[in-house]
């Protein structure tokens, strides 16, 4: 084979190989079933709709990962989930692109605080209040009656976190859904959270891992716990049909796509993120894994019996407080110390 032909051979391999590659996309979730559900609902139509392959990996949230790509210009994945926090931290920190908002859809498309500058929200899950229906003749319905130890007498499965703990304690004192935040920011605001909480700590158990708060339900050990809604909605469907949530103590966070800076795959992983947040496609995922759909057009799409089990329905949303990442990120260090100290006394 003469050189000329050795390097037209060559170029030909390179050129196929990287055709082959332009073929596939590495999309990262947090793995388990909510990868499952994301392959049914968003991976196999992708590929059907393009002929792309969906590479699927997981991680757990590690942001040193995309911080090391970007800063190395190595990037490897395509499209990545990313927490509330983690999506504002990193747009920046400059370590995901800006989305094209011609190309994932209108702004407007989507619930307040899913269209921001480097994420789309994918989904909506929530921390609510949880009891057992047959263990208590009046429902609970608020974070005051979280409170009442005198007509809910016995322990509270609560999470052992500054966030979500203050929110709620803010609004069994009285505070406002809308005023949450507003109260909060004020040294006043946080000594009123502290204060609050003071009440309930004899009675609290505390919990760290989601599996824990549905346990403690079905267990006995708590009379009512916050939980996510999609733990209690599993635990129902494995055999505990009596348990139930109160969704006037809603209090959720979205997940979202993102883009790590770098990407030689950008364009490619937006086609994604517009083809994944089709409201169709949220309405399968959430019949999977019952968290709520982030383009309000999927409201009209899903059935009565699955909109109540999602925090995005509007009977869900009424009293709704959604987590401030910028105040997390702002004061969250501090705050967390704060409670860890006051847990521990």
């Amino acid at each position: 084979m003469n050189t000329s032909l050795k390097l037209l051979t060559l170029m030909t391999g390179f050129a196929l190989s990287h055709a082959v590659l332009a073929d596939d996309l590495s999309v990262i979730s947090f793995g388990g079933a909510n990868k499952d559900a994301q392959t049914k609902a968003y991976y196999e139509p992708f590929t059907k709709e393009t002929g792309i392959k969906v590479i699927a990996g997981e991680y757990n949230g590690e942001m040193a990962k995309i911080k090391a790509m970007v800063e190395s210009k190595s990037v490897s994945w395509d499209a990545v989930e990313v927490e509330l926090s983690e999506v504002q931290r990193g747009c920046d920190e400059g370590l995901f692109e800006k989305i094209d908002y011609k190309v994932v859809g209108a702004k407007t498309d989507f619930l307040p605080g899913s269209a921001v500058k480097c994420g789309v929200g994918m989904f909506v899950w929530s921390t609510v209040v949880a009891y057992d229906s047959n263990k208590l003749k009046t429902a609970p319905t608020s974070w005051a009656d979280f409170w009442d130890t005198k007509k809910y007498p016995g322990k509270r499965g609560l999470r052992k976190t500054a966030k979500y703990a203050l929110e709620a304690a803010l609004q069994a004192d009285g505070v406002k859904p809308a005023d949450v935040y507003k109260v909060l920011a004020t040294s006043e605001g946080v000594e009123r959270a502290f204060k609050k909480l003071d009440e309930l700590k004899p009675n609290i158990q505390w919990w760290e891992a989601g599996a824990q708060a549905p346990q403690y339900l079905v267990s006995g050990d708590v009379i009512m716990t916050t939980a996510y809604n999609g733990r209690i909605t599993n635990a129902i469907k494995e055999g505990n049909p009596s348990l139930k949530m109160a969704w006037d103590t809603n209090t959720y966070e979205q997940d979202y796509w993102a883009i790590p800076k770098g990407s030689p795959k950008k364009d490619l992983a937006l086609k994604f993120i517009a083809s994944a947040v089709q409201p169709e496609k949220q309405v399968e995922y959430a019949k999977i894994v019952p968290y709520g759909p982030t383009n309000k057009k999927a409201a009209t799409m899903l059935t009565p019996e699955l909109a109540a089990q999602l925090p995005t329905s509007v009977d869900n949303m009424k009293n709704a407080v959604a987590i401030d990442a910028t105040f997390w990120l702002d004061h969250g260090e501090e705050l967390e110390r704060r409670f860890n100290a006051w847990a521990a006394k």
